[in-house]
């Protein structure tokens, strides 16, 4: 028996007898599961994640095991440094193209077909985001630290230490691939948002390298100091690793989601009022 009909609807208005609901948050999101988890991009880059962070940092730490001659007064959670680094490329590649592929194939269309508001699917990308990387290197960063602990001679690492080496190391790439994801909804290009984050990542180191001149030094410090790579050590000591000043402990994790936030208000902006 047909479903009946409305009051007042007209005799052939169509009643569809699945019930509907408005989409929200939740429906944003499971789709954003399904896409990064079923795509071969999110398995190749965060596999590569997770090697490089392994056998870099058991590399490393079998090097300073055998090198050392009696323990070390430094925690060995500090080598975790070695295997975050190259681990940073393999996420800020992921951060952009979980956003550019879509304009790049053309698929950014159906999904703001599907779901109009443009705001709640870079939210959904974000979060989804977020929560992996999150996850995965806080994962790998406490098994890849209780091995090198085991295997180097050195302090006994305190709780906040090892709080530093594991969610803070989390927290510090999720929200770099933050800043790439960011990035590329801004550029909208795969290959020009890499590049973009892959000089973001290195380029400061490299110009002061080249940075002589006396005038320059106050540049040369400030570039050395505050740069990705300086960053990642200053999240493991807790004063700072490069003179006086300069971030150390918690600080890298509030100045890159400082970074994130910026990249992703203006991805924000741009992305509701732009054409796709």
């Amino acid at each position: 028996m047909p479903p009946a009909m409305p009051p007042g609807a007209a005799p052939h208005a169509y009643v569809s007898p699945i019930p509907v609901r408005a989409a929200h948050l939740g429906d944003a999101l499971a789709s954003e599961w399904t896409k990064i988890r079923s795509v071969r991009s999110t398995m190749w880059t965060l596999g590569t994640m997770v090697l490089l962070m392994v056998l870099i940092g058991l590399g490393v730490a079998l090097v300073a095991s055998s090198a050392a001659g009696e323990s070390s007064s430094d925690s060995a959670l500090a080598l975790g440094f070695f295997g975050l680094l190259p681990a940073s490329i393999c996420v800020m590649t992921l951060g952009v193209l979980t956003i550019s592929s879509e304009f790049g194939t053309g698929m950014i269309r159906t999904t703001l077909t599907a779901c109009p508001s443009r705001a709640r699917v870079l939210t959904a990308k974000a979060l989804i985001f977020f929560l992996l990387v999150f996850t995965l290197v806080t994962v790998v960063a406490a098994v890849l630290g209780a091995m090198q602990v085991a295997m180097v001679g050195s302090a006994t690492p305190s709780a906040a230490e090892w709080l530093r080496a594991t969610v803070g190391a989390g927290l510090y790439l999720a929200l770099l691939g933050l800043l790439a994801l960011g990035v590329g909804a801004i550029v909208r290009h795969s290959a020009g948002a890499i590049t973009v984050m892959i000089g973001v990542l290195l380029l400061p180191l490299v110009a002061a390298l080249f940075m002589f001149s006396e005038a320059m030094r106050p540049l040369q410090e400030l570039l050395s100091t505050y740069a990705i790579p300086s960053q990642m050590i200053a999240l493991y000591s807790d004063t700072a690793p490069f003179g006086d000043s300069g971030p150390a402990g918690w600080e890298p994790v509030l100045i890159m989601a400082g970074l994130a936030a910026a990249a992703l208000g203006a991805a924000y902006a741009l992305l509701g009022n732009r054409d796709v």
